[in-house]
């Protein structure tokens, strides 16, 4: 297979799952020959990302990704993504240790959502304690030009809850928690957008997007990127990855 993707993912496999089905589903196709060529790496062993970030004395998550990375980096994709916001905490020395462009997904979110609400003056931030700590969005949000709200304790502790009790263990979605989480950060924080900053939160979006919030969802918006570079893989373009952001 030539002129291909690859997709890192596992991290969790039902966010993987969901960036799979809206890929296929959002390409453009009349028969098989027009669905995406990708490999998907599920590595659903790779240790908990926030587990690591709030404490690096357990085990780290990079050793398994680079492993990952530098296997796939012999098959030579175009490009790579990795499924999971919070694994960004690693990211140079995740592109360090290959030389196969790999997409940046808060920072193309954020990117796109500068674009498409370039009015909106506060953001609210959902996501994993780990994404949190790490203040890779915030640092985002900030670079952008816009201020942010994490919400309160009881909103974190929701997201956390509709993450790891919901969607982690039990592979349900709890579209009411869903639901009350968008609207205290819209009512209670005047959040004018919300960013999902975790691959289970928009694994939620996907089941329950019958909501009136704007949100900003980083697998959705890393989903087009990869149709639109792949699109122009096959019709032979040059692709520029920098170009995205």
């Amino acid at each position: 297979m030539k002129k291909f993707f690859t997709v890192i993912g596992g991290m969790g496999t039902l966010a993987t799952e969901s960036y799979i089905h809206l890929l296929n589903q959002r390409t453009p196709i009349t028969k098989d020959q027009d669905y995406l060529d990708y490999i998907i790496v599920n590595h659903a062993t790779v240790p908990d990302r926030t587990a690591h970030i709030l404490d690096n004395s357990k085990p780290s998550f990079l050793p398994p990704l680079v492993e990952d990375l530098q296997q796939q980096s012999l098959l030579k994709p175009e490009f790579m993504v990795i499924i999971c916001n919070t694994a960004h905490y690693y990211y140079k020395e995740l592109q360090a240790a290959t030389d196969i462009p790999l997409i940046h997904m808060p920072h193309l979110a954020i990117t796109t959502m500068k674009k498409k609400y370039p009015n909106a003056k506060k953001i609210g931030l959902i996501a994993t304690k780990g994404t949190i700590d790490d203040h890779i969005y915030e640092n985002e949000i900030q670079e952008a030009g816009f201020e942010y709200s994490l919400g309160d304790q009881q909103i974190r502790d929701d997201v956390e809850s509709l993450i790891y009790d919901d969607i982690k263990e039990k592979g349900q979605m709890n579209a009411k928690k869903y639901y009350d989480i968008l609207k205290r950060m819209y009512n209670e924080f005047g959040c004018d957008v919300i960013v999902l900053g975790c691959t289970e939160l928009s694994y939620a979006q996907e089941k329950a997007s019958d909501h009136p919030y704007n949100v900003i969802d980083a697998q959705s918006i890393v989903v087009d990127t990869s149709i639109e570079l792949e699109t122009k893989m096959r019709k032979g373009e040059k692709i520029d990855i920098s170009k995205i952001y």
